[in-house]
């Protein structure tokens, strides 16, 4: 080798390795929903999470070991909105209610999506099945509004939803239709 190629060598293994450092990392994939057991019980009611009706919703914290359940999805967000709840949240799953049903939509992880994916009905008359408002999951858009089309309220995306909702005191029983809450 001639003097000029031996001086190219370690310039161009610099180069090399310079670009593999600005390289971003691949992302790690995020988990799984996890299922629903007998044993699951609701963050914040301590009640079986299985027994409820309705849309669920499951936060697994950065630990990647802990997974909250929520009976409600309007808890999870609850949750993620909470000032005090301040571990890392790695994953927000909530139940689509198009994918699974009324009664026990958990009942298959696939029926669980990500929550800020979701389109979300708020204000209908259909109930959480702790008999206060909820925020109705779907995967669709056109699903929700569908939904909304039958039971009322507002189609809503996770980051539109006022916190006000979320975490502000149940409405009026007296406002909600007759007939639809179950």
């Amino acid at each position: 080798m001639n003097s000029s190629t031996c001086r190219l060598i370690p310039i161009l293994a610099c180069c090399l390795l310079l670009a593999a450092c600005g390289e971003p990392a691949a992302p790690t994939p995020k988990p799984a929903p996890s299922e629903l057991t007998r044993d699951d019980t609701g963050y914040f009611c301590g009640m079986i999470v299985e027994d409820h009706a309705g849309p669920k919703s499951q936060i697994k914290l950065a630990d990647k070991v802990t997974t909250l359940w929520f009976t409600t999805a309007r808890d999870g967000i609850a949750f993620q909105r909470l000032p005090e709840e301040t571990r890392p949240i790695l994953v927000f799953y909530v139940t689509a209610i198009d994918r699974g049903g009324w009664e026990h939509p958990e009942g298959d992880p696939a029926n669980m999506i990500e929550a800020q994916l979701a389109w979300y009905v708020i204000g209908s008359s259909r109930l959480g099945s702790m008999g206060a408002p909820e925020t109705i999951p779907f995967s669709t858009r056109e699903a929700a509004e569908t939904f909304a089309g039958e039971f009322g309220g507002e189609v809503q995306q996770l980051a539109d939803i006022p916190d006000s909702y979320i975490l502000g005191p149940p409405p009026d029983p007296a406002h909600v239709h007759a007939g639809h809450d179950r």
